[in-house]
């Protein structure tokens, strides 16, 4: 994202929610509410400082309150109502919510095995698979594209998973995508270009001064 800078192209910046507590212990959340811990808090109070001067249009989020918290911060600090959208969520990861990467793997070993077989096939058991969440998200994403004028900057706060896939979905043919890390309150900044879309920037965390700790994939 260029601070600063009038486009004449539309912006869509994709954020991450700050961080939990179960983020931080490696745990899944997918669609269960965890609120922000105060870590969480700070990096969404350092991100809606950054985004002052970003001439937002307007600012989405998935209802999951993660989501919704650090949005509010962004919307709070502009001055722009919020706007939530439940298609912006975590995947439902079923029975593996609340549970741990090895505790999913000693108590679901064989649904464990399978879930990397297929990226976005597989149905987590009780849940949905990655392509559900995909189409879903897809289809918040075209339809906020063309609901604004050229040249709008449109912040979503999301969910990590959920950006992923989504750039799975708009750039097929990259296949370093699959292994951008989506940090806590991270940018991923896309311009609009003709029919597409170009990514300028995945994953930025220029507004964080910390070191960055690792989570959980699909929390």
């Amino acid at each position: 994202m260029k601070k600063g800078q009038r486009m004449t192209q539309t912006q869509i910046l994709l954020i991450r929610h700050g961080q939990t507590d179960w983020n931080l212990n490696g745990r899944w959340q997918g669609q269960l509410d965890v609120p922000l811990n105060e870590e969480g808090k700070a990096q969404a109070a350092a991100l809606a400082a950054f985004l002052c001067d970003a001439a937002l249009t307007a600012v989405y989020s998935s209802d999951l309150s993660r989501a919704r918290e650090t949005a509010q911060a962004v919307a709070s600090r502009t001055g722009l109502p919020l706007h939530q959208d439940a298609r912006w969520r975590e995947m439902n990861l079923g029975i593996f919510q609340g549970l741990t990467l090895p505790e999913i793997q000693e108590k679901y070993s064989e649904a464990a095995a399978a879930m990397h077989e297929d990226y976005l096939g597989f149905v987590f058991p009780e849940g949905e698979s990655r392509r559900l969440m995909q189409e879903r998200a897809y289809q918040a994403f075209t339809e906020l594209a063309s609901a604004y004028p050229a040249g709008s900057t449109i912040a979503v706060v999301s969910h990590g998973g959920t950006i992923k896939v989504l750039l799975m979905k708009l750039f097929p043919d990259d296949p370093e995508i699959r292994r951008i890390h989506i940090h806590n309150t991270s940018i991923t900044t896309l311009t609009q270009n003709g029919a597409g879309w170009n990514l300028e920037e995945a994953a930025a965390v220029h507004h964080l001064k910390r070191d960055i700790p690792t989570e959980a994939d699909g929390a």
